[in-house]
């Protein structure tokens, strides 16, 4: 018998050591822009697409290991999920990677207006700064995507228009994956239709038409008002007249058939 003892049969092999947490969990968005979102034609699936303004928020960090850039889109006077209008892009100077969270894709509300595109770009101007040949991790892309085939589409042809390569590993399309790329060829441009950035002076000259134009309406309905005023005054005075008119021809009338009924 061997005088080496034998391993115990419920023995655990060591651990994998966790990776460490990244940096900046608790980085909000510093520096903030007005968006427009262009009025479009009602959707049948979003349903409608009236004017509207957007805040766009983002801060960056820097240091020897990595970078990264946290943005999110603020709705005024609406709320959303916590994962909803969120992007961030780390940079892994030591790998010289780039990767995008979150994993389970970029949500935006509201859907279908332009906004998804413009983050892209805005990550991708970002990265191309500086870091034009690091390289963007390959990534699984969310099944529940390709539950529907209206969604699956306009997934791919997001990614697609941004220079991803979107590939499936299955004929029912529904296991897909984007193939690592290059950063400098990505595609940087968003529908700048749909989105466009305001100004403070351009934000201030449309207060100011605004202010204008409603001056003007308020002058348009003061005049209207006193138009009717003066109408119901001399629908009240030809009441009057007829009410008097249709008095006396009563009267008459009964004055000449007691005339005739007396002689």
């Amino acid at each position: 018998m061997s005088d080496t003892p034998s391993k115990s049969a419920d023995a655990q092999e060591p651990a994998t050591p966790e990776a460490p947490p990244l940096p900046w969990a608790d980085v909000q968005p510093e520096h903030f822009k007005m968006l427009r979102l262009a009025p479009l034609q009602t959707d049948r699936n979003t349903g409608g697409r009236p004017l509207r303004f957007v805040q766009f928020g983002y801060a960056e960090r820097n240091n020897k290991e990595r970078s990264l850039l946290r943005m999110n889109i603020l709705l005024p006077g609406q709320r959303v999920r916590k994962e909803q209008n969120q992007l961030d892009i780390w940079v892994d100077h030591e790998t010289r990677r780039v990767s995008i969270s979150p994993e389970s894709g970029l949500q935006v509300e509201p859907w279908n207006r332009g906004i998804g595109r413009f983050l892209m770009a805005q990550a991708i101007l970002w990265a191309q700064k500086k870091w034009s040949t690091y390289r963007v991790d390959a990534m699984a892309l969310a099944s529940k995507d390709a539950l529907n085939e209206d969604t699956r589409l306009r997934r791919d042809h997001f990614l697609r228009m941004h220079g991803f390569d979107v590939v499936y590993a299955d004929a029912q399309h529904l296991k897909a994956s984007l193939e690592d790329v290059q950063v400098g060829e990505l595609l940087n441009n968003w529908n700048t239709e749909k989105v466009q950035f305001v100004e403070i002076l351009e934000a201030a000259q449309m207060l100011q038409q605004a202010e204008q134009t409603l001056q003007e309406q308020e002058v348009k309905l003061r005049e209207k008002e006193e138009k009717v005023t003066k109408y119901q005054r001399e629908d009240t005075g030809l009441r009057f007249t007829i009410t008097c008119l249709v008095a006396f021809a009563v009267f008459q009338a009964g004055l000449l058939i007691w005339i005739a009924t007396h002689r």
